[in-house]
């Protein structure tokens, strides 16, 4: 299998500013201006409005970039629309019908079809589904059709009015605008102080080392993370292999996963053991290369231990050179199946004490076709087969024997293009198992947990120290007591 090329990597990076709905926003809108006007381009006269026009609408592109609107926070964003409407400045109605057009063709035709189709293999007859999951999206990305709209559609009226009165000599109704960008602001930050309010409880304090943590408590962990598998809908799939898995060890039932539920956050959560606002990882656009603390890989290698990560190029950007990359430009059938020969080679030839594989299939099924469909169960379901077989695998290679396995996914998912992030329905609680020698059998624990506990948890279980921003608490409940793991 190969790895992800620097090319693939830089292209990742560059993807996401138009897959994240903060970059995509700004950068659509000032793409779209410059087709809309390529025939004016030659005069000088023009750059002169242009420009002062933009300079004029910068303070909305500011407050759209800072401010998100996700879940239902983004039905408020017609206001000012209909706010510039009442007010009797003018629409351009070509404009306005070219950018939605633009628009719902890079979404659903280049991005939902061509993209798809070149990376994934989906059929070219995917755009006949896939303007169904641009409309539904609920999460702040670019294909948050209900989001996107509103916001382009407003800075593009503000940019072209105020250009057309610039180059035509007319002043700037000034103290008009003034009074429009201060009541955007104050309605902004209210609905953002009194309704954004579904944000996951954090714990405060710094996870606190359990006695004799030094211990080992296991010879490896191995974690299995099936990205994007939505809770129920992994219930409502045919996995009999991790169904025995929850029957012969513990089931965490309230797993919560972190804000913004974007696959490099939630994983760089997961595996340092704190939140983005201290791993520095907000977003899958990495401004900056790189976590700013410990990371459980920094933990084992302090007590001479290896960990290693399969995974997707981006998540080099988090967690740089204990990633083990493999290329996502491939059929969506043979995703994972290659990821798990490739787990297969890597546990034989390196045999890291942690090892943590992410399979992709159940994700880009959702992203691609849609997570209320039977592809998505049927993605599932293979995801289970998969499993079978590695842990198959691994017990005739004599790597189980004490081995502690950890299947769970990063987040959930909800209906539609991007579909993860902001925590509507389907992707804050996640599957979370736990299976091995020193684990309860049978035992479901109800209790809220997050999935910051993971690396406390696994520097739990192979003897070696809290990575230094851990704040989830180590996964007592699924643990046997001493005497119990003697028996």
């Amino acid at each position: 299998m190969k790895s992800a090329s620097k090319f693939e990597k830089f292209a990742a990076r560059c993807w996401n500013l138009l897959n994240e709905g903060k970059p995509f926003t700004p950068i659509f809108t000032v793409g779209t201006m410059l087709l809309y006007h390529i025939g004016d381009m030659a005069s000088p006269s023009f750059w002169l409005s242009f420009l002062a026009g933009l300079a004029v609408t910068l303070p909305l592109f500011v407050v759209y970039f800072i401010y998100d609107f996700p879940l239902f926070l983004r039905n408020y964003l017609w206001i000012p629309v209909v706010a510039f409407s009442i007010i009797g400045w003018e629409w351009n109605l070509s404009l306005m019908l070219f950018a939605a057009g633009l628009y719902f063709f890079f979404t659903i035709l280049f991005w939902g079809t061509l993209y798809y189709h070149l990376r994934i293999g989906t059929s070219w007859l995917n755009f006949t589904r896939f303007w169904k999951l641009v409309l539904k999206n609920s999460d702040s990305t670019s294909g948050n059709a209900q989001e996107q709209l509103p916001k382009f559609l407003l800075l593009l009226s503000i940019w072209e009015y105020t250009t057309s009165l610039l180059s035509t000599g007319q002043d700037l109704p000034v103290v008009n605008m003034l009074s429009f960008y201060a009541g955007i602001f104050l309605f902004t930050f209210i609905l953002h102080r009194y309704l954004f309010d579904w944000k996951p409880k954090m714990y405060e304090e710094y996870a606190s080392e359990l006695e004799g943590s030094s211990e080992a408590h296991s010879d490896k962990v191995v974690v299995i993370v099936v990205d994007g598998m939505r809770k129920e809908r992994f219930q409502d799939a045919d996995t009999p292999f991790l169904d025995s898995l929850k029957a012969e060890g513990t089931e965490f039932t309230n797993m919560e996963t972190v804000y913004p539920a974007r696959t490099v956050v939630c994983f760089s959560s997961m595996f340092t053991g704190t939140y983005p606002h201290e791993h520095g990882i907000t977003s899958n656009m990495v401004w900056k290369l790189g976590i700013k603390v410990e990371s459980i890989f920094d933990s084992l290698r302090k007590v001479g231990k290896k960990g290693r990560l399969l995974g997707v190029a981006h998540l080099v950007d988090s967690m740089g050179e204990d990633v083990e990359t493999y290329t996502a430009v491939m059929h969506n059938d043979k995703a994972d199946p290659t990821i798990m020969k490739k787990a297969k080679h890597i546990m034989k030839e390196q045999d890291p004490d942690l090892f943590i594989v992410q399979m992709i299939g159940t994700d880009q099924t959702g992203h691609s076709r849609g997570v209320l469909y039977d592809e998505y169960l049927q993605k599932i379901k293979e995801a289970d087969s998969l499993i079978e077989d590695f842990v198959g695998w691994m017990k005739a290679e004599g790597k189980m024997e004490d081995t502690t396995l950890i299947i769970c996914a990063d987040h959930g998912q909800a209906d539609g293009i991007g579909g993860h992030g902001h925590l509507d329905e389907g992707e804050r609680f996640v599957p979370f198992i736990m299976h091995g020698p020193g684990i309860h059998k049978g035992r479901k624990v109800e209790a809220r947990h997050s999935l910051v506990s993971m690396a406390s948890t696994i520097a739990h279980l192979l003897g070696a120290p809290f990575p230094s921003h851990a704040r989830g608490p180590v996964l007592e409940e699924a643990f046997k007591r001493k005497e119990e793991h003697r028996e």
